[in-house]
């Protein structure tokens, strides 16, 4: 019986609504719970890329890299990827110079460790080799991509003709 007071509960069915925390209890999505401050700070690195991840970025965004759809300043975990495949699940660094004490260099390792134990594949380029090598940097994303589990044939070179079956993938 429904007591006084109570808003009504009509069925979507019949044109109403379910209230948008129904069945949850307000709480947000899983995915959500442990990105909540990297999400922000996500929001605020997309408009502040560096220039060799900008250069990297033209490259990768619009599916232009073997048809993978790429994003940039990608929140994982407690983390932001600088750029992340989802469907490979593959993550790219652009490591400049601000990664080059031992204490960084740890918290980079560290970092890998997680996003490794969450299933995420880990590439780590410096902005020397975006600047100097580009063409080089593509093949090593576009080889780390082909090997991830996830990927559909389609991405993944295994031809007869090209590798006679086999992916070179690098652990």
């Amino acid at each position: 019986m429904k007591e006084r007071g109570d808003a009504p509960f009509s069925s979507p069915v019949n044109g109403g609504s379910v209230p948008a925390n129904a069945g949850t209890m307000g709480a947000p999505p899983r995915i959500r719970l442990q990105e909540g401050a990297s999400r922000i700070l996500a929001r605020k690195l997309r408009k502040q890329l560096t220039d060799a991840e900008t250069i990297l970025w033209s490259r990768l965004r619009s599916k232009q890299l073997d048809g993978l759809k790429f994003r940039r300043q990608h929140p994982i975990k407690a983390y932001v990827a600088d750029f992340a495949c989802i469907e490979a699940r593959l993550v790219v660094e652009v490591d400049g110079a601000t990664h080059s004490t031992n204490e960084e260099r740890e918290h980079d390792a560290t970092r890998t460790r997680v996003l490794n134990r969450e299933g995420w594949r880990v590439v780590r380029v410096s902005n020397a080799d975006v600047y100097k090598n580009l063409h080089g940097t593509l093949e090593l994303i576009s080889r780390s991509a082909r090997c991830a589990p996830s990927v559909p044939d389609y991405v993944r070179d295994t031809s007869p003709v090209n590798g006679e079956g086999k992916n070179n993938c690098e652990e």
